[in-house]
């Protein structure tokens, strides 16, 4: 077997041979291959959360449906719903649904009575998440068949489902209807039979 001299990352000589399994760089470049395009590592996943919150508020600022990505204190979601609900609440048709809040952005899309708002980092697309909070909606449409406020209240389990399957860590996953859906299909048929 043909051996020869390469120089490692360090600058020291490493041995390589022909015909050998990949260096260890690239075999640890491709064994996570299951994560978000953007993120390099598990580790960083926690790092980089494009979507900090997903909240569901009715006309009266009530929330229907609040899902956190990162550690909010219980106070101070209350108080951190309120501010947004207001601010999103107060707002005009005619106005842009972009808000620039704090440290964060606020993405809102208004069905009805119900207001959908995401709160994402800085540096992510609004357009994205204004076309996510669209999905997620048409999606409750094909399962409840045209969704309402007291199909979201007292199905919340299921909304939850749905949402988790379409967002994981503050990262969008899955958009394709029929596979958000399966899992809550399969729900259904065990309880079924």
């Amino acid at each position: 077997m043909l051996q020869t001299k390469m120089a490692a990352p360090g600058g020291s000589p490493a041995r390589a041979s022909a015909g050998t399994a990949a260096p260890p760089d690239l075999a640890q470049k491709y064994s996570s291959s299951f994560l978000h395009p953007k993120l390099k590592s598990t580790t960083e996943i926690n790092k980089k959360e494009m979507i900090k919150f997903f909240l569901m508020v009715n006309k009266q600022g009530q929330t229907r449906l609040s899902r956190y990505y990162e550690h909010v204190e219980i106070n101070k979601r209350t108080m951190l719903e309120a501010e947004v609900i207001k601010n999103c609440l107060s707002r005009s048709k005619d106005e842009c649904s972009f808000i620039e809040y704090k440290d964060f952005k606020l993405v809102y899309r208004q069905y009805a009575a119900l207001f959908i708002v995401v709160g994402i980092d800085q540096t992510e697309n609004e357009m994205a998440v204004y076309e996510l909070i669209h999905n997620f909606v048409e999606v409750l449409d094909k399962y409840f068949s045209r969704v309402s406020e007291l199909d979201i209240m007292f199905n919340l389990d299921r909304v939850h489902i749905i949402l988790d399957e379409m967002v994981l860590n503050g990262c969008i996953v899955e958009t394709n209807r029929n596979r958000i859906l399966a899992p809550l299909f399969v729900l259904d048929k065990m309880a079924e039979g």
